[in-house]
This record gives structure tokens, C-alpha cells and sequence, in this order.
């Protein structure tokens, strides 16, 4: 948890250190906003070639070495005097994330009896939303009290401990021994279906929370200092959403995903259809976060079901997938708002999830698309 929570920090806080870091080294806003896309690409990109040559690596050997590597890419970054150099750290705390995520669902479930997976997940994921609850504000909070560099080295110190912690307790074995290194109902089917799922629900939300800070100023009429506090309580949101869904997701896994993809649809229409009224707009921003963190979180408990093969494979594809539809996402809503403004984000976005919808829909409906709802047990 304490290493999923210092990924997900060292992944967004350049958003929070946005312009310290652009006075210091003396390059634009824009250049310091590629640190976060080219690590999202760079996550996109590598996640499953990662997977595949390390697959027969014991996961304690592995873990102990992205760790390592997300230390040495901190304090890098924190040392760095020149932008490309803080590029280049950042694109290797990216490749350790790559992988990280596709090693850190099945060593931890694999832990644990198959029938508190979810619980697992969710534990994990809580851990993740906390980032952005708690790791952000308070690393921009800390880098505007003192300098940027230092919230960046913090986090080398508590992926130090992640480490020294991982490589003391856990056990060494080889990933296919694991109990969680294959999936309890293979599907290759589901695979396919969730993998198309999270990447139309990754696309669409990113579409318009990309340009969030513009609509809520210009539609919604909230002045900048409240539009930080609305920050805060979408990140809430999405902690209470990932910490509902984790009790629940045990029990109806594959509803849960559906739910969780219909509420960020219903959220993303509410805030384009009537987001110009301020009760409104927080309500239906309520929702969005509460659905953002349990979609991702839903693909993953079901990777570890359905996957045709091994599931730290699964998991990857999942995890590229996903940072795939960020990509596009905010590419897609930099195209449409010239043309339909920033409203009209929002209606891409939420048409996007629509159609993830319509795929989930459609996997029951169409010939031997059945689905049970319960989890399976596994012998």
C-alpha cells in the first residue's frame, strides 16, 4: 500500500509543483505539463514488454528492484539542474511503474484466500486515491514552503522503506507458483471485453478532466480558490467511491464494473447538461469522482479473474490500456474544446462511457454473453 501510494504520488505531483518547477529551471508551463504525459505514454508503452521479459523473475527480486529504481529516479529529479535531466528521471519512475503495477496485484492477492481478492484490490486502491487525497496536496504544500526538490526526495525515503520492507518479509518463490499467478475463471472473451471497457472509460473521463480548472471557472462560475477546495473533495470522492467498491466487490465483481462505468457516464452527461448551476456541478463531480478510482480498480479485480493466461500479463495490458485512454483522452478534449468548448469535453466524455456501457451491454446480450454475477470459487 505504502509503495502504491508513492507510485501515484511521484506519478502526479509535478501537477501540484507545476509552476515552481517552471520558474526554477526557466522552461514553459506546457514543457513541465510533458512530464506527466510523456510518463503516462511512457507507462502505455511499456507495461506488457516489461511484463514479458521479466515474467519468470522472482517477484521479490522484482519489487525490490523497481523500488530501487523509483529511489535512485527521485533523487535524480530532486538533484536535477536542468529540465532534460528531470525528464529523463522521470521517465524511468515511469518504466518502474510499468511494471509495478502489473507485479504488485498478483504478489499481494496471491498473499490471501481467493475469496477476499477484492478486498485486497481494494485495499490497494485506496492506498492509490490517498495520492491524490493526501500525497499531492501535501507535497505541493511542502514544495511551496521550502523548494520542489524536496517533496520529490520524500518520496525516495518512503520507497525506501516500501523496499527494505519487501525484500525483509516477503516470501521468494517463482511467479508461477503463485496462487494469483493465473486467473480463477479464465475468459479470454471478458479479457477482451474489460480490457475495451477501461480504455473507453480512461478516454472518456480524461477527455474533460483534463480541462476540469475551465469549466468549473467558466460554466460552473467558481472563483480559483474554491475551485482548489473542489479538488480536494473529487479526490474524497474517489476514496469513498474505491472504499464502497471494495467491501462490494467480493461478492458482485462484474456488477460493480458496470455500476462503476455507469456512474461516471451519468456524472460526465450531469456536469455537461447542467454544470452551469454550482450545486449541480459539485454534485455531479461527486459522482465522477466516486466512479474514477473503482473503474480502474473493477478492470483490475477482474484481470485477475478472467485472465486467458498469466495475470501479471493480464494486468499489464490492462494497466497500458488504461494510461492509453489518458493519452487519447486528453488529446481528444484538446481537439474538441476549440470547437464545442469546454462543455463539450464533458459530452465527449461522457458519450465515451456510454459506449462502455454499450460493450459491457452487449457482451450479455449477444450469443453465450451470459454472465454470473457471483465469484467463482476457486479449488
Amino acid at each position: 500500500m505504502l509503495a502504491a501510494f508513492t507510485f501515484n504520488t511521484a506519478e502526479n505531483l509535478p501537477i501540484g509543483l507545476l509552476e515552481l518547477i517552471s520558474e526554477d529551471l526557466r522552461v514553459s508551463l506546457s514543457a513541465v505539463g510533458y512530464l506527466v504525459t510523456g510518463y503516462g505514454v511512457t507507462v502505455a508503452v511499456a507495461s506488457v514488454p516489461l511484463a514479458h521479459v521479466t515474467r519468470a523473475m522472482p517477484r521479490r527480486h522484482v519489487l525490490t528492484g523497481l523500488l530501487a529504481a523509483l529511489i535512485a529516479s527521485s533523487l535524480v529529479a530532486a538533484l536535477a539542474t536542468s529540465y532534460w535531466l528531470l525528464l529523463a528521471a522521470r521517465l524511468l519512475t515511469a518504466l518502474s511503474q510499468a511494471l509495478f503495477w502489473a507485479v504488485m496485484g498478483p504478489v499481494a492477492v496471491g498473499l490471501f484466500a481467493p475469496e477476499v481478492r477484492g478486498r485486497v484490490v481494494g485495499a490497494l486502491s485506496v492506498a492509490g486515491s490517498l495520492a491524490l487525497v493526501l500525497g499531492v496536496p501535501a507535497g505541493t504544500w511542502l514544495g511551496q514552503q521550502s523548494h520542489w526538490p524536496v517533496p520529490i526526495a520524500v518520496l525516495a525515503g518512503l520507497g525506501l522503506v516500501s523496499l527494505v520492507t519487501i525484500a525483509v518479509l516477503l516470501p521468494t518463490s517463482r511467479p508461477e507458483e503463485g496462487r494469483a499467478a493465473y486467473g480463477t475463471d479464465p475468459d479470454s472473451r471478458r479479457f477482451r471485453t474489460v480490457l475495451a471497457v477501461g480504455t473507453l472509460s480512461a478516454t472518456g473521463a480524461f477527455a474533460g478532466y483534463t480541462y476540469i480548472v475551465k469549466f468549473l471557472g467558466d460554466v460552473s462560475g467558481f472563483p480559483r480558490s474554491t475551485v482548489s477546495a473542489l479538488f480536494v473533495a473529487f479526490g474524497v470522492a474517489c476514496l469513498v467511491g474505491v472504499s464502497i467498491t471494495g467491501v462490494l466487490l467480493d461478492r458482485f465483481p462484474h456488477l460493480m464494473l458496470a455500476v462503476a462505468v455507469a456512474t461516471q457516464a451519468v456524472g460526465m452527461l450531469g456536469l455537461y447538461a447542467v454544470g452551469a448551476d454550482p450545486v449541480a456541478a459539485v454534485v455531479f463531480l461527486a459522482l465522477m469522482g466516486g466512479a474514477l478510482g473503482p473503474v480502474f480498480m473493477a478492470t483490475q479485480n477482474e484481470m485477475l479473474r478472467c485472465a486467458p493466461g498469466r495475470t501479471d500479463i493480464a494486468l499489464a495490458a490492462n494497466s497500458g490500456a488504461y494510461n492509453a485512454g489518458i493519452a487519447a483522452g486528453a488529446a481528444l478534449g484538446g481537439l474538441v474544446l476549440p470547437l464545442a468548448d469546454v462543455r463539450g469535453t464533458f459530452l465527449a466524455g461522457g458519450l465515451l462511457t456510454v459506449g462502455a456501457c454499450a460493450v459491457l451491454l452487449g457482451e450479455r446480450l449477444l450469443p453465450g454473453g451470459a454472465v454470473n454475477t457471483s465469484c467463482p470459487r476457486a479449488e
